[in-house]
């Protein structure tokens, strides 16, 4: 099982958006090297989802429910797009500040790459953002 984080827009759709629906298909990921990491994802790799506009934060864990797939439009033929399913919402939200002022977290692609939409996670990473959420900054 790999790790990964997401970002989007809370007011496009949100983490309880995806409490809500119980299910969606993330997709739109047009640069190529998220395109390529998500690529990658496999059903129940974990994922954590990161708000971004002016909330800036991690806000909840979601799992892969199937494997990556490639999803051609007319408009979009090297499209890629994965199910994803909430497992839950973090006890409080691990800002992006906290993030970048953490020395666990100062080198994630997350933070060094920050326009990338889905950057792998690794377990140190994981488990750090874990601890955050937990004992607050």
């Amino acid at each position: 099982m790999a790790l990964w984080i997401f970002k989007q827009e809370p007011t496009c759709y949100s983490f309880a958006d995806l409490q809500h629906d119980g299910r969606t298909v993330w997709d739109g990921v047009s640069n190529a090297l998220a395109r390529k990491n998500l690529r990658q994802i496999k059903r129940g790799d974990l994922i954590l989802f990161y708000h971004t506009g002016k909330e800036k934060a991690v806000v909840g864990v979601m799992r892969a429910a199937a494997d990556a797939r490639d999803a051609p439009t007319a408009d979009d033929p090297k499209a890629v797009v994965v199910e994803v399913e909430p497992v839950k919402p973090l006890p409080r939200p691990v800002t992006l500040a906290e993030i970048k002022s953490d020395p666990v977290l100062a080198d994630w692609d997350f933070v060094r790459l920050p326009r990338l939409s889905v950057t792998p996670t690794t377990e140190s990473q994981w488990k750090r953002i874990k601890e955050l959420t937990a004992t607050g900054p």
